[in-house]
């Protein structure tokens, strides 16, 4: 069942305004400090329940630093972010953690984001025992029912990641983020360390739990197939500024800024015939020219 639209009177699940970023510089000479590096600048953007919202930019455009400060990781430089009316930067560490029951995270590396010492059931159950207030066994119970809904079994829960593929650890990843019941999920490239068969997996599980636990995602991601897949609105991010936003269907097939259009022009297309020719040409320098013994 899909998440029931929002009251007028409700604010956003999130609303980021103005935020930068700025990270200091090694010092290169004796007595003089280098500027500090910007890493987002100005940085705006509303998410409301059951829109996703595609970040989409190349490596360096400021992307991860953004899942971090969204996620009160990091503290930023200038600007405001706020979960659900509340700024999660000015919360005391009892409040802000109680508060992350609402906004859990899927990092990128499904290999090192889970603890190989700590088993299935111990890295998906963390939260609620940082939340307080629920039983060994009832934690144990949820962490199942959790499991079962990303396709994986009960019985997992005593395993060690070691002993699932990169899709099944990304799974476990999800189960993670999930056993809050989370309104908002920010996934920080989920897909990109997977095969591309495995990709197509994880992403319609992805569509599934949506509909099942009415979550919402920030997806950010460099693949704009990935973010046409699953969001409803997208901003494109360059060098930390957002230079383009719209719906996936007007900036990936109208796009208008120069980098938007350079990012659609990088995705490879398939032009009709060309499979069929490439097998040809393969199957012809098999065997030979025409006429060659």
């Amino acid at each position: 069942m899909m998440a029931p639209a929002p009251l007028a009177s409700e604010p956003p699940l999130l609303q980021v305004t103005d935020l930068a970023q700025a990270y200091p510089q090694p010092r290169t000479h004796l007595f003089r400090r280098p500027p500090p590096r910007p890493a987002l600048e100005g940085v705006g953007f509303t998410l409301t329940a059951g829109r996703n919202l595609g970040i989409v930019g190349e490596s360096g455009s400021g992307k991860s630093t953004l899942a971090r400060l969204v996620m009160a990781l990091e503290r930023p430089t200038a600007g405001t972010v706020q979960w659900m009316g509340r700024d999660p930067h000015t919360l005391a560490p009892a409040a802000l953690r109680q508060a992350r029951r609402d906004v859990q995270m899927v990092f990128q590396d499904p290999y090192g984001s889970l603890d190989p010492r700590q088993t299935v059931g111990r890295t998906v159950t963390e939260a609620l025992r940082a939340q307080g207030g629920v039983s060994p066994g009832a934690q144990r119970e949820q962490a199942a029912q959790i499991l079962a809904q990303v396709g994986l079994r009960p019985t997992d829960l005593d395993q060690y990641p070691h002993a699932f593929s990169g899709g099944q650890r990304q799974r476990i990843a999800l189960a993670r983020a999930l056993i809050t019941r989370p309104r908002l999920i920010v996934a920080d490239e989920p897909v990109s360390a997977l095969d591309v068969s495995v990709q197509a997996q994880v992403l319609n599980l992805l569509q599934s739990l949506q509909e099942a636990c009415g979550v919402t995602y920030l997806l950010i991601s460099h693949d704009l197939a990935v973010v046409q897949h699953l969001c409803d609105d997208v901003l494109v991010l360059y060098q930390g500024r957002i230079v383009e936003r719209g719906s996936p269907a007007t900036l990936f097939h109208q796009p208008q800024h120069p980098y938007t259009q350079s990012l659609v022009a990088a995705v490879p297309q398939i032009q009709p015939g060309h499979a069929r020719r490439r097998r040809a040409a393969a199957a012809q320098a098999r065997v030979g020219p025409p006429g060659e013994a």
